[in-house]
């Protein structure tokens, strides 16, 4: 394992440039990809929101301002460029939840009110506008869990109850139950990143103890068979920058034409994209705009987006949308 404090010596480098933009780059190396502001957010300017994708729409809920905890929910028309507001999340106000969509509905629960870990769950029904409350998340009461749905199965997993954790759970929406899913052999952690292609979803980063992970797993959604991928700290190959390129917490990612994408993070200000045909990751240009944690990345109707998150006490409205095969051009 890498140190935080061994990481944190290393991130001093980049320390000037995060809070500037993480659009700068000290090498010669040019980069694909270019990012294109999309129409901001309407809520209020917040990190740690939780969302999920519905068609052609993104919901973002939930989130913390650096003042308050927050249960709006917005949804974005990916073909229109614009947000509206649906009915509020009938939780209790929180940040750092979970969430997944499954069967055209979409789920939220867990997370932190400021003086509690939660373990509540909700479905959210877009046909009607509205919220429903489900049976309460199996494990105990957490946040910094990741949420996802695959092969028409949804999982929360990992996070933080006064420990860091590694165990999985399975929902079953037929039934409204849980069941303990096993097979995760990587280490515990919270504020891991999680995308899922073609059935199979791709976990890593996080922290545990003070310690990043660099431990990255595929989890089969049709075997239930989690398998070790290469780790994410191999600096022992020159394709990777440096021994620290990809080792973070806090990221967003989504997926686009088969690749998964990994945006900004503790220790980062960097994008990467994964192959999981090569099982290897390429650096992409990064975010133009605010380096920043705790953001909601997405994608939908064939486009990527990171929108919200906070850099410090700044906190973000901002959406952004990214090409992976375009040349980088600047304030488009």
């Amino acid at each position: 394992m890498i140190t935080l404090k061994k990481v944190l010596a290393f991130s001093i480098i980049l320390v000037p440039f995060f809070f500037a933009s993480c659009s700068e780059d000290d090498t010669t190396e040019e980069l694909v990809g270019n990012w294109i502001e999309k129409s901001s957010f309407d809520g209020p300017a917040r990190s740690s929101a939780v969302g999920f994708v519905i068609g052609n729409y993104a919901y973002v809920t939930t989130g913390y301002t650096g003042d308050e905890y927050l249960n709006d929910l917005w949804v974005y028309n990916t073909d229109g460029d614009y947000w509206e507001q649906k009915a509020d999340f009938i939780g209790v106000k929180r940040s750092a939840a979970s969430g997944f969509e499954l069967n055209g509905k979409g789920y939220v629960g867990l997370g932190y009110d400021g003086t509690n870990r939660l373990q509540d769950f909700y479905e959210y029904n877009p046909s009607t506008n509205v919220w429903t409350k489900k049976s309460d998340f199996l494990g105990s009461a957490r946040y910094g869990a990741v949420g996802f749905q695959v092969a028409g199965k949804a999982y929360f997993g990992t996070g933080y109850d006064g420990n860091y954790l590694k165990d999985f759970y399975q929902y079953n929406p037929s039934t409204d139950t849980w069941t303990q899913s096993s097979g995760f052999g990587g280490d515990k952690r919270r504020n891991a990143t999680v995308f899922v292609i073609n059935d199979k979803a791709y976990f890593g980063t996080g922290i545990s103890n003070n310690v990043l992970q660099y431990d990255f797993w595929e989890f089969d959604g049709t075997t239930e068979v989690w398998t070790k991928k290469r780790d994410i700290n191999r600096g022992d190959t020159d394709e990777y920058n440096e021994d620290y390129a990809l080792l973070r917490s806090n990221a967003s990612s989504f997926v686009l034409n088969g690749l998964g994408y990994l945006v900004c993070g503790d220790n980062s200000t960097t994008v990467w994209q994964y192959n999981p045909t090569t099982d290897f990751w390429t650096e992409k240009t990064s975010l133009e705009a605010s380096g920043r944690i705790d953001a909601f990345g997405f994608a939908a109707n064939n486009k990527g987006y990171i929108v919200l998150g906070r850099a410090g006490t700044s906190y973000f409205d901002d959406l952004l949308e990214f090409k992976p095969n375009d040349e980088q051009v600047d304030n488009d």
